[in-house]
């Protein structure tokens, strides 16, 4: 898969270690803790049993919240969903899944554009994966993950990779096929699991990174 980072050598900022950053670690630590508290519950090895739901309450994002056909469990929930979502997964393999890209592209992205808009391409492709999801979605099922920001990297870097070739006069095909290998990704995953796939919110998310990638965060 021909990426950016192909195009020329990758530029380390001063005393950055190899590894990722380590406000991604940060990022990952907390919902990694999370989901290690909410995990224990289901198991029941803590109390109250039942915490994922009570959690998914007052933290998921909720279409039926946000058209305003339920109220809100608290002042400010419209608001906050569309963050504190992200942070909240479905298990063990759904949080390792999105930690690592998360880390892997986060990574590279602090390299090019360091911590600030790289923490503003996360925060902003979170929101623009609840909203694509709320206006798109017709269900009442809670949106968790944090797989809007991690779409929201893949944008960023597809935008990058579309810029240099364009820039160098270079084919713009294989942009074009990872762009088509996500959408094929997320159908096939999307009937693999029955319909339990945001693709919303993985569109919006891809869609603010791409947007990111061509302005504030060029590279």
């Amino acid at each position: 898969m021909n990426t950016p980072f192909t195009e020329h050598p990758q530029r380390r900022a001063p005393g950055m270690a190899p590894g990722a950053p380590g406000y991604l670690w940060g990022l990952v630590g907390v919902m990694a803790v999370i989901e290690a508290l909410l995990g224990l519950s289901d198991a029941g090895y803590l109390l109250p049993e039942g915490l994922r739901w009570s959690a998914f309450a007052l933290g998921a994002f909720w279409q039926p919240l946000l058209s305003g056909q339920v109220a809100p469990i608290y002042p400010g929930q419209t608001v906050v969903m569309f963050i504190s979502y992200a942070f909240l997964h479905g298990g063990l393999a759904h949080l390792a899944l999105n930690s690592v890209v998360l880390l892997a592209l986060g990574k590279l992205a602090t390299v090019r554009i360091g911590m600030k808009r790289t923490l503003a391409v996360l925060a902003l492709s979170a929101v623009g994966g609840a909203l694509v999801f709320g206006l798109l979605s017709t269900g009442g099922v809670p949106m968790i993950g944090a797989s809007g920001a991690v779409f929201g990297l893949l944008g960023l870097w597809q935008a990058w990779d579309y810029r240099v070739r364009k820039r160098m006069g270079q084919p713009l095909k294989p942009v074009l096929t990872t762009i088509l290998a996500l959408i094929v990704a997320n159908v096939v995953f999307f009937v693999i699991l029955s319909g339990g796939l945001a693709w919303e919110a993985h569109l919006g998310g891809w869609l603010v990174g791409w947007i990111a990638g061509q302005s504030f965060a060029r590279s």
